[in-house]
């Protein structure tokens, strides 16, 4: 079975993973994409032994999340869970600057992988490499923005949509709009709307999963 969950705020995507296996009483349970424990929104699990080997699909599925942006303030982990390391001035700014900046990321780029990841480095994970304060060259990766919008400003905070391949860190997209408007920043909300097919409209919560799965059974 393959099912997409609406995870809450403050889980890891194995938390996830570790609740359905209770759920379901299944050993072979895994996801199709990590989602960071700050954001909430589709996650894609995979139940069984045929449906975990189909979780690659979701891997390398386009996604599409929407983002707030603090700006003016930077963390080592460039989302809310991390430690402020530096403040910076807010340079005036408008809708008019934030679309042409939003331009600039449209099409094939380049991004930088944040320091705080999982991806691997000689064997180690990247952020294994910043708890232990060891510099570390950091991979760059060749991702797709499909779509980049502004859905409200208000104050400091600047609030986007994006569409985009695998492989695309939304928190270092931010921080890199926050650069480019001459200051710094961190996510401070991450929702992930859409998992390929799945959206946020298809998916279910724990509590339904549960009553699907007894009704499957009996």
């Amino acid at each position: 079975m393959i099912i997409a969950i609406n995870k809450p705020i403050g889980l890891t995507s194995y938390d996830v993973v570790k609740k359905i296996k209770k759920i379901t009483n299944q050993k072979k349970v895994g996801h199709g994409g990590t989602l960071d424990p700050f954001a909430d929104g589709v996650l894609i699990i995979g139940i069984g032994r045929e449906s975990t080997k189909k979780l690659n699909t979701f891997l390398n599925s386009n996604k599409e999340y929407i983002a707030t942006l603090l700006l003016g303030i930077e963390t080592d982990t460039l989302d809310k869970d991390g430690k402020t390391i530096r403040t910076l001035d807010v340079p005036e700014y408008n809708k008019k600057d934030i679309k042409k900046i939003f331009l600039t990321f449209k099409g094939s780029i380049e991004q930088l992988t944040p320091l705080y990841s999982a991806r691997k480095v000689s064997g180690m994970k990247l952020y294994e490499y910043a708890r232990n304060n060891i510099q570390v060259e950091r991979p760059i990766n060749k991702i797709n923005i499909y779509d980049l919008s502004l859905i409200s400003i208000k104050n400091k905070l600047l609030k986007f949509k994006v569409s985009c391949s695998k492989g695309t860190y939304i928190r270092q997209l931010g921080y890199d709009i926050s650069k480019k408007l001459g200051s710094t920043g961190h996510l401070v909300e991450l929702t992930r709307t859409k998992v390929g097919n799945f959206s946020i409209e298809n998916c279910i919560t724990f509590l339904e999963l549960k009553e699907k799965w007894i009704a499957s059974t009996t």
